[in-house]
């Protein structure tokens, strides 16, 4: 049996597309030797500068919330505690279709057996620097012409590869999603290699 290995994601929770990579990230650990941590990283914080319409600017101001939070849960109480929120946060998000803000926040928390009074983070603005220190820690081998996921893994000969992606709708459930996660691994570790995409035909499905 091949040694278990860690694998980091880098998510913001307002993104469907990253909520379903996550959801298969979970499936790949029951059909591989994977165990995924959960890191944040932010669009907002991606987008800080950039010329966008003005719904998408409004999206982007509240976006800081959740993010927020979950770093100052992630300080206090570790990264086992950000993927329970993540878990909390996405099923009310995008399963719940529930808007973002304090009752959110405070209501997430508690599912996910936390202080609900964390969800003042939201606006705490000093937990920026440590936000942007991991945002910047996901995206710095993979480039700002991405969003989320971001995915860090040790590839087939052993080496660190690190990606954006995959962008998948339904996530693909058990032997499938072992059979994606080794596709992905083969490809990301090959050297030079850097885009295999085709347009998107489907919305986020999310069952």
């Amino acid at each position: 049996m091949s040694e278990r290995v860690s694998v980091d994601m880098w998510f913001d929770p307002i993104c469907p597309w990253a909520w379903i990579t996550s959801r298969w990230l979970l499936e790949v650990e029951r059909v591989r030797e994977v165990d995924v941590r959960f890191n944040v990283m932010s669009l907002s914080v991606l987008n800080e500068g950039r010329e966008l319409p003005e719904p998408y600017q409004e999206y982007m101001r509240l976006g800081w919330g959740p993010v927020r939070v979950c770093v100052a849960v992630r300080q206090r109480y570790g990264a086992d505690a950000v993927r329970a929120l993540y878990t909390a946060l996405g099923t009310r998000i995008h399963l719940g279709k529930e808007q973002l803000g304090p009752e959110l926040y405070r209501a997430a928390l508690t599912d996910a057996g936390l202080d609900p009074e964390l969800a003042a983070a939201a606006e705490d603005t000093s937990l920026d620097t440590a936000l942007r220190e991991s945002h910047e820690a996901g995206m710095r081998p993979v480039g700002t012409e991405v969003g989320t996921p971001v995915v860090h893994a040790p590839g087939p000969d052993g080496r660190q590869v690190a990606f954006f992606g995959p962008v998948v709708t339904p996530a693909p459930k058990g032997e499938a999603a072992g059979r994606l996660w080794d596709g992905v691994l083969l490809v990301s570790g090959t050297p030079g290699f850097f885009e295999l995409k085709r347009s998107r035909d489907l919305d986020p499905i999310f069952d």
